[in-house]
C-alpha cells in the first residue's frame, strides 16, 4: 500500500432536506489500500459510497481525485467501478458477454474483448468454459466472480463495493472474503468496501473507518480500533468490552466507581475524583486460583457459560453488574453456575475511556 492519497474528502456533508446524512467528513483514501466503511444502519454509509462514486454530489466540501475536485464530475466520467449488492449482471446474457460489456462500450475489438475476459476469468479463477455459460446457470459465488471480472473488465483506479457479500450464506461468505482480500493483493488496485458486517471489516481491510449518525468516529487498522477505541461507541462496535467506570483516589491510584475492585498495583494518571471509563476486552480477563495476583481483582458467581465453537464465554456477576470473560477450549473453566470466583486482570491489557455514558 502506497501513502499516496488517491481519494481525498474536505470537510463534505450531504443534506437531504433538513436532515443532515454526512456531516463535515474528512478522509484521505491511500492508493492501494483496502478501506472499508463500517457502522451500523443509518450511519450513512450507503451516501459516503454514492459521493465517492459520483452517483450524488455534496451539498457542503470537496471531493479530490489526484488533488483534482470531482464533485460535479458524473460517476461513468470517474476512472472508479462499483460492485452493487444485486450484481447487477445482465441474466440474458453468457458471463463473457457480462465480462465483455465495458469494453464493447468503449469500442475495443471483439477479438481483444475475448482475449480480455479470457484472461479475468483465469484472475477470478473461473473456468474458461464458462465463457459462454449463462450467467443465470451459474452460482451465487461464481456470479461474485463473474461481478467482479466484469468490475475489472473497466480497468478501473478505485473498486468500490456495497455490501456485495451480505446475501450469500456464511460458508460462501467467509470463502470470498478471503478471495476478495487475494484479489486486492493481486490487483494492486484500490478497494473501497462497505459493510454493516465487523468481521468482514477486520479479516479483509487494511483500515477501517467505522460511521456514526453521519460522521466518521475512527479511523485506523483493526488492531488499532479493537486495542485503543477513541470512545465507548466504538469500543462497544468492535465487540464484546468490559467497562468499569472508575475514579482517581487521591493517593496515586484508583477505585471503582460503580463495582467493587480491589487495585494491588498501577496507576491510571487520574486526579482525585477525576472519572473515566477502563476497557477490559473479555480475553484479557483471568480466573485466578489461590496465590495467583493480578493488578486488579474482583470476586463474583459464574452464571453462564456460553460454548462459542473454539471460544467459550462466561457470564460472571460481580456485584450487580455482568463480566464477560473468555477463554479458548483448552483453557476452559472447571466450574458450574453459582460457583465463587476470584478474578483479575492488569493494566497493561487495559485502555482508558473519557467517561462518556452516550458512548
Amino acid at each position: 500500500m502506497s501513502s499516496k492519497v488517491v481519494l481525498r474528502l474536505d470537510s463534505v456533508s450531504k443534506r437531504f432536506g433538513n436532515f443532515t446524512a454526512i456531516d463535515g467528513i474528512d478522509l484521505d483514501i491511500r492508493e492501494g489500500e483496502f478501506l472499508t466503511i463500517v457502522g451500523p444502519s443509518g450511519s450513512g454509509k450507503t451516501t459516503m459510497i454514492r459521493l465517492l462514486v459520483g452517483m450524488d454530489e455534496p451539498t457542503e466540501g470537496r471531493i479530490y481525485l489526484h488533488d483534482e475536485v470531482i464533485n460535479h464530475v458524473p460517476a461513468n466520467r470517474r476512472p472508479t467501478c462499483m460492485v452493487f449488492q444485486s450484481l447487477a449482471l445482465f441474466p440474458h446474457r453468457t458471463v463473457g458477454q457480462n465480462i465483455e460489456f465495458p469494453l464493447k462500450i468503449k469500442g475495443v475489438p471483439p477479438a481483444d474483448r475475448q482475449a480480455r475476459a479470457l484472461e479475468l476469468l483465469d484472475l477470478l479463477r473461473l473456468p474458461r468454459n464458462y465463457y459462454g455459460k449463462r450467467v443465470t446457470q451459474c452460482s451465487g459465488g461464481e456470479r461474485q466472480r463473474v461481478a467482479l471480472a466484469r468490475a475489472l473488465a473497466f480497468d478501473p483506479q478505485i473498486l468500490f463495493f456495497d455490501e456485495p457479500l451480505s446475501a450469500l450464506d456464511y460458508r460462501l461468505r467467509k470463502e470470498l472474503q478471503k478471495e476478495l482480500k487475494e484479489l486486492h493483493r493481486r490487483t494492486g488496485r484500490t478497494f473501497v468496501y462497505i459493510t454493516h458486517s465487523l468481521e468482514e471489516a477486520m479479516v479483509m481491510s487494511d483500515r477501517i473507518a467505522i460511521m456514526r449518525a453521519g460522521r466518521i468516529a475512527q479511523v485506523g487498522t483493526a488492531a488499532e480500533i479493537y486495542a485503543a477505541p477513541r470512545s465507548r461507541f466504538v469500543a462497544e462496535f468492535m465487540g464484546e468490552v468490559n467497562l468499569f467506570r472508575v475514579e482517581g483516589d487521591g493517593n496515586g491510584g484508583f477505585r471503582g466507581v460503580d463495582l467493587p475492585i480491589t487495585v494491588a498495583n498501577g496507576s491510571l494518571g487520574l486526579a482525585e475524583g477525576e472519572r473515566a471509563l477502563l476497557m477490559v476486552r473479555p480475553e484479557s480477563v483471568r480466573f485466578l486460583a489461590a496465590g495467583q495476583h493480578a493488578d486488579c481483582t474482583m470476586t463474583g458467581q459464574l452464571r453462564e457459560t456460553f460454548e462459542l465453537g473454539s471460544r467459550i464465554h462466561y457470564d460472571v456477576l460481580v456485584g450487580d453488574r455482568s463480566i464477560t470473560v473468555e477463554k479458548l477450549r483448552d483453557d476452559q473453566l472447571a466450574g458450574n453456575g453459582g460457583s465463587e470466583l476470584r478474578l483479575g486482570f492488569d493494566l497493561a491489557s487495559t485502555h482508558l475511556l473519557a467517561d462518556d455514558l452516550e458512548g
